[in-house]
């Protein structure tokens, strides 16, 4: 028995998330569906990050064991042929059979992407925020600035977090404007619960001239979820890829 891992990029836009939902179509049960046809016995994959509904992914890791011989390698070209064209395997690899891909140190990167138009755009309505004027991206990245190191993030998650412990390190955070596209980059050891998508919408009123440096700062330091900017909706976030250290 041979532990593989799979690096898997999705269009998350009609999928419920990628934890299994016994009803509802997820990232995580298309993958179980194919690699149950491809070894002849039920598959449960492990996934690294549980996405959202509507976040997308260039970069996710799953890992099962497998007993065909299958080479690592060649799996992304079996597994694609069985799986809908806004799923992908990018990547197979052998693994250590005790590797488990939540219980490692890591580095996770994201992107948020919003866009300014008086009207909204269909090719970036799934993909994209829509913002209805320019941001000061100097504001936005003096903002960011502040949520840079090893926080306690109680500010900047959802109160259906399910972490006690909501310590975590920020290893980068930026802002960098493309045309009418404003991409917030974001590194860190983990994220919690809408952890990304309320940064993004604080730095956004940052972006607005509404949230200064000084009051997210006061946000981080009171634990106050209230404190912090709004959690922008799932279509602007895509996981970059997990980095294992």
């Amino acid at each position: 028995m041979r532990r593989i891992k799979l690096t898997v990029a999705y269009d998350g836009s009609d999928y419920c998330g990628w934890q299994l939902q016994p009803g509802f179509p997820t990232i995580e049960g298309e993958l179980n569906k194919a690699l149950t046809q491809i070894e002849g016995r039920e598959i449960s994959v492990i996934g690294a990050s549980r996405t959202d509904s509507g976040v997308h992914s260039l970069g996710n890791v799953a890992v099962f064991d497998s007993d065909s011989t299958i080479p690592a390698d060649r799996f992304p070209y079996v597994v694609n042929r069985l799986l809908p064209e806004d799923i992908r395997v990018m990547k197979g690899e052998e693994v250590p059979s005790d590797f488990h891909p939540r219980h490692c140190d890591t580095r996770k990167t994201y992107e948020y992407t919003i866009y300014v138009s008086d009207i909204s755009n269909p090719k970036e309505r799934l993909y994209a925020y829509r913002h209805y004027a320019p941001l000061d991206t100097d504001l936005m990245n003096e903002a960011a600035s502040v949520l840079i190191g090893t926080h306690d993030f109680t500010s900047f998650c959802s109160a259906k977090t399910d972490k006690e412990d909501k310590t975590r390190t920020i290893y980068e955070l930026n802002v960098r404007q493309e045309k009418n596209k404003y991409i917030i980059h974001v590194e860190g050891n983990g994220f919690l619960y809408n952890m990304v998508r309320i940064i993004a919408g604080t730095l956004l009123r940052a972006g607005e001239g509404e949230m200064s440096a000084k009051k997210i700062e006061e946000a981080l330091l009171l634990k106050d979820r209230a404190l912090a900017g709004p959690t922008l909706p799932a279509c602007g976030l895509t996981l970059v890829g997990i980095t294992y250290l």
